[in-house]
């Protein structure tokens, strides 16, 4: 019987065990159905006409309302097409690029004197929500209120989830938001990508909440990762230093072998039989990325971290279809600038002590403490 302790601290040996068995499997603890399979785990994704994420279950709306991250068709394309332009790669480059690298450089420029830290607080996390508090642009609102926004709605979404109601923290979290984005909507100087939406502004605010969601928790769980990765294989990590061309390779293995958000949800639409699974109008299908991105018939030796990977950019870290990571992008820039700076900047970096990825949903380190000379 598969448990959520199994899932939470270590899924992989229970993954491998139903994708070699049942690729598709009903596991009652998480009262639904999981893929394991590569090639299932696209089918799902790719076709949201069968596998919804437009269902009241779905605990975002809850929190935000109606949203690109919980609508599917016609409406799901008028509300994620406007904010397509600004993740393109020319702004990516030309927008952002220099603001990630300015960023990274002011908080190594901050810790080097330390000789060692906690780098997921002190330096993945404060990152990732520079850089969504920078797209975003709030008139009058800095980077800590961001942060103080985020922690409420992710916390009411968690409560929804869990049974609960909305908590009023989170409602007020999102009234607060809703008034800066209708100020900056309506400021002539703003550069905010909020600008220019041809969208509600109801549907706006709706949309710079997912935004937040999708640019903060998994990007500083990407990077903590990846470092974390490069430093528990030393092989790999002289590998890199010696040749950094290798890594935006070792970025897409490191997101290949520990996906920051394992799982992705949808709900059927219809009844349906997939890989000889009878999955009923209605029922959860949880899309395991960690299980696909593992799966042996794609990736020779999947337990084994390898950055050399000729395949490792095929992985379905930033989910595929329609609800393909919309800051896919960005968020391999955000990496690539952050390990160079810490690899250039950071002699003899290393683990300080040993530590896991952890999390049913989003994994990361719960602490990534570090140490240099």
């Amino acid at each position: 019987m598969t448990t959520l302790d199994e899932l939470t601290a270590d899924p992989h040996p229970v993954l491998a065990r139903l994708r070699a068995a049942t690729p598709v499997a009903w596991v009652p603890v998480l009262d639904g159905w999981l893929v394991t399979g590569y090639g299932l785990a696209q089918q799902v994704m790719r076709d949201a006409a069968t596998f919804t994420v437009d269902d009241p279950r779905f605990s975002t709306a809850t929190v935000v309302g109606p949203s690109m991250l919980s609508l599917d068709g016609a409406v799901h394309a008028r509300h994620r097409d406007p904010f397509v332009p600004p993740f393109r790669p020319a702004p990516v480059r030309d927008r952002y690029a220099a603001f990630v690298a300015k960023s990274t450089a002011g908080l190594i420029d901050a810790l080097l004197p330390r000789g060692a830290a906690e780098l997921r607080a002190d330096f993945a996390g404060p990152l990732a929500l520079s850089v969504v508090a920078d797209a975003l642009g709030l008139t009058g609102v800095d980077a800590s209120a961001v942060r103080t926004w985020y922690a409420a709605l992710v916390a009411s979404v968690s409560a929804v989830t869990a049974g609960s109601p909305p908590t009023p923290e989170g409602a007020a979290a999102f009234r607060e938001l809703g008034e800066h984005v209708h100020r900056t909507i309506a400021d002539p100087s703003s550069d905010s990508l909020l600008t220019g939406i041809d969208l509600e502004q109801d549907e706006i605010v709706a949309n710079a909440a997912v935004l937040m969601f999708g640019g903060i928790d998994t990007t500083e769980s990407m990077i903590a990762n990846l470092v974390l990765h490069l430093l528990s294989h030393p092989d790999a990590l002289a590998a890199v230093r010696a040749d950094r061309t290798l890594l935006p390779n070792a970025i897409e293995e490191s997101l290949r072998f520990e996906p920051a958000a394992s799982v992705v949800d949808r709900y059927a639409t219809r009844d349906v039989t997939i890989a000889g699974a009878d999955i009923a109008r209605g029922d959860l299908v949880r899309v395991s990325i960690a299980g696909a991105n593992r799966d042996p018939a794609v990736f020779a030796a999947p337990d084994t971290f390898d950055v050399h990977r000729p395949n490792a950019r095929v992985n379905l870290a930033f989910a595929l279809g329609p609800h393909f990571c919309l800051g896919a992008r960005l968020a391999r820039v955000e990496a690539e600038i952050a390990m160079t700076a810490l690899l250039d900047r950071m002699p003899r970096l290393r683990l300080a002590e040993p530590v896991t990825p952890s999390g049913l949903v989003f994994r990361k380190p719960p602490t990534l403490p570090v140490r240099w000379d």
